[in-house]
């Protein structure tokens, strides 16, 4: 689609060309825009999932081995920091929220 098209179609209006480059890019990119946003998004979320530090990683029975011991090793602070070492899966990183978020409900009743 470009600015022409638009314009022969809806009458709209004259523009520079800067402005109507901006404008047809705008709409080419703007599904790889939003999903790049939604995508920073969860990232931003992730990192501010902590990680307790004494959390045992071997008794997640639902873990890959080698993701247990990588994060054993490493130790992330945060869900984010988990999803970035090598061996460690978006499937493991999705055991380990779920596992957290269990952690976390069960201090919840504690208090």
């Amino acid at each position: 689609m470009s600015y022409e098209k638009l314009q022969a179609f809806f009458g709209a209006p004259e523009i520079s060309p800067v402005v109507r480059e901006q404008a047809e890019i705008q709409c080419k990119y703007e599904g790889y825009i939003i999903k790049q946003k939604q995508a920073v998004e969860k990232a931003l979320r992730l990192e501010s999932k902590k990680i307790p530090a004494d959390i045992d990683y071997f008794a997640l029975k639902e873990l890959s081995n080698e993701a247990a011991e990588k994060l054993d090793k490493v130790r992330p602070d945060s869900l984010g920091q988990a999803s970035r070492i090598s061996g460690v899966s978006p499937a493991d990183v999705g055991v380990l929220m779920i596992a957290l978020e269990v952690h976390r409900r069960q201090e919840a009743e504690k208090q």
